[in-house]
């Protein structure tokens, strides 16, 4: 017995040393496996930050051609936005900045409060089923091409508008700035829903056993919580809304001057850049580098947002974790 334990033990004992081989190999395996990884996910991180130089550059360098010939008080204290003309020419960029400003705002007072009450329904209200179905039929808004958005505006919202309002021009800010706000409605409303839906229950429960309803305690205590994700998701709206192209360039017209009025025609950044990049200027020219300073006031208004958006959302996060 002794002498066939011992044999029958040599082979294991064998074996044994040939065993501690494999998990090295695995290890070291694994190891330059996470470190390609690694390299490749830094590789994607480092093409975004040459991207984004890359950009930033050519609008510095082309836009210095532009303010080459125009003062910079000119161009922001004229009234008027004529580069293209040869005779009589403004280059006041306000009415473009304006144009903007007013179709991203009414597309905002649209998409907001919609997209919010959307939100709180889906993740408050409706059942799990009618959940499943809703989102998606929701979402399926933002998968219609914008042109076709920008047609409908033209031909169907702004004539159902001239019978409440008789004055509003055939292209106008109003019209526009609504389609925009019902394109934007699913973005607001997915991502809002997702931050309120992952507030614990905890939250919920402890309203509800100091004897608040439900709706105070989702307007008091669940959309307060999940108001870093609600703000997200209202910067990333905003975002969309200033940086629409085809709704605008289709419906809005195009206006020289400045106005205030959403029922007359304008003209947004986006727009112009459109229509200024599908003539026949020449490069070089100065209404060629004209497109190159409005979107570098584009890009400085839309990074101004991003940073103020942050800045909010860090001090929310700060005083929910206090």
């Amino acid at each position: 017995m002794d002498a066939s334990a011992a044999t029958s033990v040599e082979p294991v004992a064998s074996g044994a040393t040939s065993k501690p081989q494999r998990p090295w190999l695995r290890q070291r395996s694994g190891s330059v496996g996470e470190r390609a990884i690694e390299l490749g996910l830094a590789a994607c991180s480092l093409v975004s930050i040459v991207v984004t130089i890359g950009i930033v550059v050519v609008l510095l360098y082309e836009a210095s051609g532009f303010f080459a010939h125009v003062s910079l008080g000119e161009f922001l204290g004229d009234t008027m936005w004529t580069p293209t003309f040869t005779d009589n020419q403004h280059f006041g960029v306000w009415p473009l900045v304006v144009g903007t400003l007013m179709t991203a705002t009414i597309a905002m007072s649209v998409a907001l409060p919609f997209g919010l009450l959307a939100a709180i329904y889906l993740s408050e209200y409706a059942a799990p089923r009618t959940r499943r179905m809703l989102k998606p039929a929701l979402e399926l808004l933002a998968g219609v091409p914008t042109i076709v958005y920008g047609f409908f505006a033209l031909t169907v919202v702004t004539p159902f508008l001239q019978g409440w309002l008789p004055e509003l021009g055939g292209f106008n800010a109003l019209s526009p700035g609504i389609v925009m706000g019902i394109m934007i409605i699913p973005m607001v409303s997915s991502l809002s829903e997702d931050a309120i839906y992952a507030v614990p229950d905890s939250i919920r429960e402890a309203a509800y056993g100091l004897g608040a309803s439900k709706l105070p305690t989702i307007f008091r205590v669940i959309v307060p919580s999940a108001w870093s994700g609600i703000a997200a998701a209202m910067t990333l709206a905003v975002s969309r809304a200033i940086g629409e192209t085809m709704i605008v360039a289709i419906a809005a017209g195009q206006s020289n001057t400045l106005s205030f009025d959403p029922r007359g025609q304008t003209e947004t950044m986006t727009a112009y850049i459109v229509r200024i990049a599908q003539g026949d200027l020449p490069t070089g020219s100065i209404g060629y580098q004209s497109i190159f300073a409005v979107g570098l006031v584009l890009f400085v208004m839309t990074l101004t947002m991003n940073l103020v958006s942050y800045r909010l959302s860090r001090k929310l996060r700060a005083r929910n974790r206090t």
